[in-house]
């Protein structure tokens, strides 16, 4: 059974970090609902969840993706670009330590964040932009390297990660909108889609793809390519510019 890491909403959730989107209020009861729908359509589609433990005075430490990159069985911890976010990291290393996993620490001068790598097969895309340095991205191939994979570089200006840019179909044909998209040459097969959300998807296995309720047309092309979109509202984070990748860590088994 595949497994994923998740992380209860702080109490001041809308006092998160916001930098390309102007601030507006975040209903926290209603982004609780919203978090626990989330994980009741993880559940309902094979997945389990283990909880991080909820770091309070942390209000963008729902976005547990931020936290790490898994890859075989090493989970590199990052060292989050934002100072106000750093504390978030130290249980969430512990946290996936206790799932089996081997912790390999960004450190100082490299800044990490997770929602900046896009893995698609031995292939890992790392967005150097705002949140994530140079020295970040060496160290992550430093890491993952022995491993087998690749890591590229792609540039990050317009969106705050690159996984807010851009994620993977099942098939690895990258989906992006393309407006915010540096560089669509980047990647080796894009497929341009309608709306901002449709980029972001989360693969489920048999072909489901956990995504956003505001992408409705995404959804529809992503029918129509045979794919099974699992839809979640989680409006109240999509104004914090968090997406469906940010709210977990998908551990696969």
């Amino acid at each position: 059974m595949p497994t994923a890491l998740i992380r209860r909403p702080s109490p001041r959730l809308a006092e998160g970090l916001v930098t390309h989107l102007e601030r507006t209020p975040v209903d926290v009861d209603l982004a609780r609902g919203q978090w626990q729908r989330y994980v009741d359509a993880l559940h309902g589609t094979g997945w389990s969840t283990v909880e991080v433990p909820p770091i309070d005075d942390c209000p963008d430490s729902v976005f547990v993706e931020d936290t790490m990159v898994v890859y075989g069985d090493v989970a590199v911890i990052a060292r989050a670009g934002a100072t106000e976010r750093r504390a978030e990291a130290a249980a969430a290393a512990e946290t996936v330590a206790a799932q089996g996993y081997r912790v390999v620490p960004i450190t100082e001068p490299g800044t990490l964040d997770g929602g900046d790598v896009l893995k698609i097969g031995a292939t890992v895309y790392v967005g150097e932009g705002g949140r994530t340095n140079a020295a970040g991205i060496e160290q992550l191939r430093a890491a993952l390297t022995p491993l087998g994979a690749e890591v590229r570089s792609v540039p990050v200006r317009k969106v705050l990660h690159l996984k807010s840019a851009v994620t993977a179909l099942p098939d690895g044909t990258v989906v992006g909108y393309e407006p915010l998209v540096d560089d669509v040459t980047a990647f080796e097969r894009f497929k341009a889609v309608p709306e901002e959300a449709g980029a972001h998807v989360v693969l489920l296995g048999e072909d489901r793809l956990l995504m956003a309720a505001s992408a409705p047309k995404s959804a529809e092309l992503f029918e129509g390519l045979g794919y099974t979109p699992v839809v979640v509202d989680i409006s109240e984070f999509e104004k914090l510019e968090g997406c469906v990748t940010c709210l977990s860590v998908r551990l696969r088994g």
